[in-house]
Order: C-alpha cells, then sequence, then structure tokens
C-alpha cells in the first residue's frame, strides 16, 4: 500500500481548520490528469466539485483503445471521435521521476502487470492515474459516461452544463455496454441541466488532428492518415510509408513501422531545404526536408528534390484544440492554434474566475503544471488568491502577445513552453504560497530531451545522470512510506 503525505502547500494546515472564504459548486470537464487533479485541488480547497467524464474509467487519453476512427486523415466533423490518440508501444519520453504529481511520486510499485522501468508504457501511466484517484478518492466526484454536450453562462453570472449519460444495449441479451464497443444496437440517452458557480475545461488536446497543406494531395491517389488512427504498424507491411512531422509520435511511429514497412521517409519541416539523410541503424529509414508536391501518379516530391511513389502519407503533426460543448459568446476563440484571450494559458479574463482551462501548454511535463494551474485556480474561486484586474489581465496577455510576435514565435506556438514552464510553474507556486519545482526535476527533464536528441533510439533505455534520480528519490521519502498493510 503506498501512503501519501497530503500537504504539498504552506496553506494546508490552515485549510484544516477553517473552511476556505466561499466554497463554489464546481464543474470539471474531462476525467484525464489535469481533471483528476483539478478535483482534487478544488475538493481541498472546499468546494463541491463534480467530474464530468464521456469515458468508463478515469485517464482520458492514457485510456488505450485498438478502435479508430473510420476517417483516418480526422478531417470529418461528424466522425464518430476516438478520444485517445495511444498508440500500442508507446513509452513515455519523459522519465517517471519528472513526470509524477509533486506529492504522488510516480514511483515503481510491485505488483503484478507493473511497468518498473524509467520510461513505462502507457498502461503503467494509466495506473498511476488509477492510484491517484483511488488515493485522493477522486473517483467519488465523477460521472462516467456522462458527456457534456453545451456549456454557457447565464445572465445571473452563473453557468449552465448540459450532459447527456447514453446507455447502450446489446439486442441480443440486453447487456449494458460500454459506449466505445463496437456493433450496439440499442441506446437511450438521458440530458440533464445543471447550474454551477464555476466551470474548469480539462477535456484534453490530443483529439482532433492538424493536417500538413500538401500542393496537389487532392489528386495524389494513395492513402492518407494522422497519427491519432495509428495503433500497430502491421498494416503497412511491405509498403511505402512518408511521414511528416519531427515530434515525438514521429520519431516513434517512424521507428515502429520501419520494422515491416518497404520504405520509410520522414518529411520535416525543421530541417534544412536540402537535407536527404539515412537514419542509422535502419537500411529503409531516411529524413528529408518539407513535402513540396503530391502527383496524380502517385509519386510525392521533396524540397530536396528527392521523388518517391508512396503508399500512404502519415500526418504526426500535432492536434487542434476544440471545445464544441462549450458556448462563450464568441469571447473565448482558437485562432490558428491560439486559445484566448487567456491569462497565464488559464483565464479567459472577461470570464475569470469563472471559466478556466487546464493543460493548454504543451511540450512540458504535464502532471505538475496541471497541478500548480489547479492550486491557482482553486484558490481564486475561493477567494484566498486574488487575479488582476480585467484590464490588468488583458494588458499582460497583449504584451505576450507582442514579445511573441516580436521573436518571431508563430501564432500557432503561442502555449509552447518548453524550458519556461519552469518559470511558469514557479509562477504559479509563488501565487499559491507553495513550494515550487525542485532542481532536479528540472535538470532530468532537460537531460531527457538532450539525451532523445541525441540518441532516439536508444534514450531510453541509456540513462547516465543516476545522481539526479538517486536525489529525486531521496526528494520522495517525505511524501510516500510502504508497508504491508
Amino acid at each position: 500500500m503506498l501512503k501519501i503525505q497530503l500537504s504539498g502547500c504552506k496553506f494546508d494546515s490552515l485549510r484544516t481548520q477553517q473552511q476556505p472564504v466561499k466554497s463554489r459548486h464546481v464543474a470539471v470537464v474531462g476525467a484525464g490528469a489535469a481533471g483528476l487533479v483539478a478535483a482534487r485541488e478544488l475538493h481541498r480547497e472546499g468546494h463541491s466539485v463534480v467530474v464530468f467524464e464521456r469515458g468508463n474509467e478515469v485517464g482520458g487519453t492514457w485510456v488505450y483503445t485498438s478502435r479508430v476512427e473510420p476517417d483516418p486523415l480526422g478531417i470529418d466533423p461528424t466522425r464518430p471521435i476516438v478520444h485517445s490518440s495511444l498508440y500500442s508501444s508507446l513509452r513515455t519520453n519523459l522519465p517517471r521521476e519528472v513526470m509524477g504529481f509533486m506529492d504522488f511520486p510516480f514511483v515503481t510499485l510491485a505488483g503484478e502487470n507493473r511497468d518498473p522501468r524509467m520510461f513505462p508504457g502507457h498502461r503503467e501511466v494509466l495506473m498511476y492515474l488509477k492510484d491517484f484517484a483511488r488515493e485522493f478518492e477522486v473517483k467519488e466526484m465523477v460521472r462516467f459516461e456522462t458527456e457534456v454536450v453545451k456549456v454557457w453562462i447565464l445572465e445571473n453570472g452563473k453557468w449552465k452544463v448540459r450532459s447527456k449519460k447514453t446507455i447502450f444495449f446489446n439486442n441480443e441479451n440486453n447487456d449494458h455496454y460500454n459506449a466505445d464497443i463496437d456493433n450496439i444496437n440499442k441506446s437511450e440517452v438521458e440530458l440533464d441541466d445543471e447550474i454551477y458557480d464555476a466551470v474548469v475545461v480539462c477535456n484534453g488536446h490530443h483529439t482532433e488532428p492538424r493536417i500538413a497543406e500538401i500542393p496537389g494531395i487532392n489528386l495524389w491517389p494513395g492513402k492518407q492518415m494522422h497519427s491519432h488512427n495509428y495503433r500497430v504498424p502491421e498494416s503497412f507491411t511491405d509498403q511505402v510509408v512518408i511521414l511528416i512531422g519531427s515530434s515525438s509520435s514521429a520519431v516513434d511511429i517512424c521507428r515502429d513501422v520501419a520494422g515491416v514497412a518497404k520504405e520509410v521517409h520522414v518529411a520535416s519541416r525543421s530541417v534544412a531545404h536540402e537535407t536527404y539523410t539515412k537514419q542509422p541503424g535502419y537500411d529503409n529509414l531516411w529524413i528529408h526536408s518539407m513535402i513540396d508536391a503530391a502527383h496524380e501518379d502517385g509519386t510525392v516530391v521533396f524540397q530536396n528534390g528527392k521523388v518517391v511513389l508512396a503508399d500512404v502519407i502519415m500526418h504526426c503533426t500535432g492536434y487542434k484544440y476544440q471545445f464544441p460543448f462549450l458556448d462563450t459568446n464568441g469571447i473565448v476563440t482558437v485562432d490558428d492554434n491560439r486559445l484566448g484571450p487567456l491569462y497565464k494559458h488559464v483565464f479567459p479574463p472577461a470570464l475569470a474566475p469563472w471559466l478556466s482551462f487546464i493543460g493548454i501548454p504543451w511540450k512540458i511535463a504535464p502532471f505538475p503544471l496541471f497541478e500548480f494551474q489547479s492550486k491557482w485556480i482553486a484558490g481564486v474561486l475561493s477567494g484566498r488568491i486574488t487575479l488582476p484586474s480585467q484590464k490588468e489581465m488583458m494588458e499582460d496577455i497583449k504584451a505576450f502577445y507582442s514579445t511573441l510576435e516580436a521573436s518571431g514565435v508563430p501564432k500557432r506556438y503561442t502555449h509552447k513552453m518548453g524550458e519556461s514552464q519552469f518559470e511558469y510553474n514557479n509562477w504559479l507556486a509563488a501565487q499559491c504560497g507553495c513550494q515550487g519545482i525542485e532542481k532536479w526535476r528540472k535538470q532530468i527533464y532537460l537531460a531527457a530531451s538532450a539525451n532523445k536528441h541525441l540518441r532516439p533510439d536508444t534514450y531510453r533505455d541509456e540513462w547516465e545522470d543516476h545522481d539526479l534520480v538517486l536525489e529525486a528519490h531521496e526528494d520522495f521519502v517525505k511524501y510516500t512510506s510502504k508497508s504491508d498493510s
């Protein structure tokens, strides 16, 4: 049994002795990692919390399914949505020590089907999140198989949340089925409207694919798909496959597919135009510059001049922010993947603090950042933490946008953080009066990023900075203790 110290903030003892300034009734959309830690922090602060989850278990994007969408490219707005983008072979690209919540370390646990590796597979992350939900009794706050279909603000400043609970049946034996199971013959939908003081949006952003624009692609006869719908490599046996992208998914999937494909060609926007290199250790994997055009005869021409007759183009090109259930009367919009206006990536000033978003930044160690954002939101809603005025928040956002523009950062990278996440996390911690990010966590994150670039095939299994890991585990002692009870 893993026992966890509940305190991660110097205000915790105060919270246990008296009620917060105000207790709010809060709806949380999504029971992935962001929704789980949001529910915990809101509950700790004394708020009443309801978490809406369309699936039948916690974990969000970490719930693997072999199912894919009928539209492999993911651009048909009427398609049935599969939430997860996990592929079968996926392992974390960050060490587990970095990934865990601040006061609930992601340590190796003994037990059947547990993955002890430093960079574990996706199932281990899901089990960790389930451990977290169990330890902090978050599951009791979740309404499973309940999808939020509309959220809107009322004249009195409250929020109405419309949800639907779909009950599925099979005609043969009338057994209850989960919404993800195929061949379902009958369903009943229950709609429910409820009023909340505040809504916290935690629905993730790895479901709606972004697609690369390729001249001539409409006439190209091959198959296109997005990595969102990739699970296993076998269907690419003896085929010529082009992957577009240079992110972690592209790095992983191109190697996965190279094990069975005839040829794999990776097109990257981040390399020079003349780039054409064979990947070390492979005789069928090449790195190219970006695609110049696709043609009706099945060929694809790269900017480096190389021509490939391809069977498949897979877009490993990321995702769009999408909130189809959210109606803000145009106050919050998505423009070239910039969600805004958001103060510190969380609060829309005109609707703050009653509407907030968790998990919008990317290229981060996600769980700790979700935790700091959740603490901040919980404290602001109770009145313990004060936000700047609406005008001051808007001025801060405009200054941030101006800085990005002056630095030549494209609008679509507004929420990309990288190394700046640590300053951001520490700023949030200061607002909450909490301990900031540990020095070792930043150092391990940076070391892992460097190793991934230098040794993309082996970085997960060749770790040299053992002193940093030792420092992390020494730090974990204050949170964990093991017993047989």
